[in-house]
């Protein structure tokens, strides 16, 4: 059984960086696709970006292109979510998960990690 573990988040303000950091159990790096999403409170939860691990092709939403990068350290079993430019509506606990192809909502993915808490304030 494949685990992911996140960890990174934290409390900054409003403007400032912060880099998540996910890393898998799984031995062949499998399956091929790593995602993270967010959550708030009462709401669904957010797909923000995915990457490949063999091939490290990226999908981004709309909401995080050119303050979020996603990229991957294979030999660390690790994957990253470095988040430039947060503001207070991020405010999120953020999930890496995993699956075999790109997908953007939560049910595509079949195992997930435990979430970190991410706080922006104003």
């Amino acid at each position: 059984q494949v685990q992911l573990v996140e960890s990174g988040g934290g409390l900054v303000q409003a403007g400032d960086s912060l880099r998540l950091s996910c890393i898998t159990t799984s031995r062949t790096l499998s399956p091929n696709v790593m995602g993270w999403f967010r959550q708030a409170p009462g709401k669904e939860r957010e797909f923000v970006a995915a990457i490949t691990w063999i091939s490290g092709r990226t999908d981004y939403a709309d909401s995080v292109k050119g303050r979020f990068t996603i990229s991957r350290e294979n030999a660390e079993k690790t994957v990253y979510l470095q988040m430039n430019n947060l503001a207070p509506e991020e405010t999120d606990v953020y999930y890496c998960a995993t699956t075999r192809r790109f997908a953007r909502i939560a049910k595509g993915y079949t195992t997930w990690g435990q979430g970190a808490q991410v706080t922006v304030s104003s």
